[in-house]
């Protein structure tokens, strides 16, 4: 989301410095215009993680793994998996992991995940859904993995503003992105409203929709989810 608010500024100018090696992280997710989450929308996250108490998480997109470790660091029984279809970022994510001191509790699952169902319902069921991967596609990430979270889980959706496009503050810049930023829209919509589901929309970092499941739903209910 545009940050050009002098309480935004603010308000990221007061967390705290983070550990040396979550810092070097960022760095080289700048260097490399590598996207991970902004600094105040992840600090959100973790804040629901800490109250909730997760366990085991589900990530979808792990990037260089920036989240996933931050994650883990932060609650230090909990495990996670985390699936990314890039090989090169599977391989960084894993070092990092390691560097970091969590890759013994950092599973990563190789591939796309609107193909790697099977595999992570082995793992099944979880305390987070974390979505985070391509935008276009978050109905359907929704409607695969939404089922294998158990009752009042906690799901993240990242990116719900998309650099304030979502929101038209910034007007998009070509037929792909006027495409993605409509089944955005139209994603935040049916979540916010699905009696199933009771969810906020942070303007925190890139717009995060923080969701409790409050009851449990079958694949089959999820279709609707589903762009066309």
């Amino acid at each position: 989301m545009k940050k050009n608010d002098k309480v935004v500024d603010y308000h990221t100018s007061l967390i705290r410095k983070r550990a040396d090696d979550i810092m070097a992280l960022e760095q080289i997710a700048q260097k490399d215009n590598i996207p991970i989450m902004e600094i105040d929308g992840i600090e959100t996250m973790l804040q629901f993680l800490r109250i909730h108490q997760s366990q085991r998480i589900l990530e979808i997109g792990t990037a260089i793994g920036y989240s996933g470790i931050r994650m883990l660091q932060t609650l230090s029984k909990a495990e996670l998996y985390t699936i990314e279809r890039d090989e090169m970022r599977v391989a960084d994510a894993v070092e990092n992991a390691n560097k970091c001191g969590v890759g013994s509790r950092f599973h990563i699952i190789p591939g796309d995940a609107l193909n790697v169902y099977e595999t992570v319902q082995t793992y099944a069921p979880f305390d987070v859904l974390f979505i985070d991967a391509a935008k276009g596609q978050y109905s359907s990430f929704f409607s695969l993995y939404e089922p294998m979270l158990k009752k009042d889980g906690l799901i993240f959706s990242d990116n719900v503003l998309f650099k304030g496009m979502v929101a038209g503050e910034v007007e998009t810049t070509t037929r792909a992105v006027t495409s993605m930023v409509k089944k955005i829209r139209s994603f935040n919509k049916k979540l916010m409203n699905h009696p199933r589901f009771t969810s906020v929309l942070l303007p925190v970092g890139d717009g995060l929709m923080v969701t409790i499941k409050n009851e449990e739903m079958k694949r089959e209910d999820c279709e609707q989810y589903e762009d066309t």
